[in-house]
């Protein structure tokens, strides 16, 4: 047994008995520590169990949970559990969930369970059922009850797809997205979050408001060139981002004269059904 390895043991079975000694594994120096610590140090069996106020830190990254489990060569893999948040300082984020998987060497993180991500850096909110961040291919995978929130813009689908370096969000899942009011469906919406344009592929439908005009449009494909929303329609608020129900009139005094109406309801919680036809005269999408 070659000193350094020996050195290293030792600073592992010292960290077993001082619950909350921090231990310091490998080059990528990382710590962690917790209120009780279960060590076990056999040949290609590594594993550590962290219970109470759990943490696994690095110079960029830290893990806290009720509980930490460290497994692997050199402790690679780490399953976090209940009142799980990772915080990534280089990056921007801040992650929230009930179950986190994480491999340290790949850099992939796979989380579950009412999952919720704040990217800082670009202003925009992710929640889902699963969200699995690849940090060296700068990939957002988000499945389950898809919500994505970034200024006046609100999405939802069953499945999301961000390209982290070029800002590319693409929905699929009966996705809808509403801007500034207006509401698209399709069955395939892509986002491009720096430029805000939307494209729309098949099975296209969206409500448009421009000065008190609502404008249906009808089943297209492409790019959407719908133009600039109305400037008297304002953004969806609240977590569900859920239109007002039209009605009232330009006397009513809850709607002033020449204000737009308002988009059609949508059920909360879940987008709307995707269309099942096409309304008369449009052409099909792609």
């Amino acid at each position: 047994m070659s000193t350094s390895r020996s050195s290293r043991l030792a600073l592992l079975a010292a960290a077993a008995c001082l619950a909350l000694a921090p231990a310091r594994l490998r080059a990528d120096t990382f710590t962690f520590s917790g209120d009780t610590t279960t060590m076990s140090l056999a040949e290609g069996g590594q594993r550590a169990l962290l219970t109470g106020h759990s943490r696994v830190e690095s110079q960029d990254l830290r893990i806290t949970a009720d509980s930490i489990e460290l497994f692997g060569k050199d402790f690679t893999y780490a399953q976090a559990r209940g009142n799980v948040r990772v915080v990534d300082a280089r990056r921007g984020l801040d992650l929230t969930s009930q179950e986190l998987f994480y491999d340290r060497e790949r850099k992939i993180a796979r989380v579950r369970g009412n999952a919720t991500l704040a990217d800082l850096k670009n202003e925009m909110v992710v929640k889902g059922g699963f969200i699995e961040d690849r940090d060296k291919e700068q990939i957002d995978i988000i499945q389950i009850g898809v919500r994505i929130f970034h200024k006046d813009i609100v999405c939802r689908s069953e499945f999301a797809r961000y390209q982290r370096d070029k800002k590319i969000l693409e929905l699929s899942g009966m996705p809808w997205v509403s801007k500034g009011g207006d509401v698209y469906q399709a069955a395939r919406i892509t986002i491009n979050l720096d430029t805000e344009e939307i494209s729309l592929e098949g099975s296209v439908q969206g409500t448009l408001e421009d000065k008190g005009t609502k404008t249906d449009s009808g089943s297209t494909a492409g790019k959407d060139t719908g133009g600039t929303p109305g400037s008297g329609s304002a953004p969806p608020t609240g977590e569900g981002a859920q239109p007002s129900s039209p009605g009232g009139s330009p006397s009513t005094p809850s709607q002033p004269p020449g204000s737009p109406p308002a988009a059609p309801s949508v059920p909360p919680g879940a987008p709307p059904a995707a269309p099942t036809a096409s309304p008369p005269g449009a052409g099909s999408g792609s």
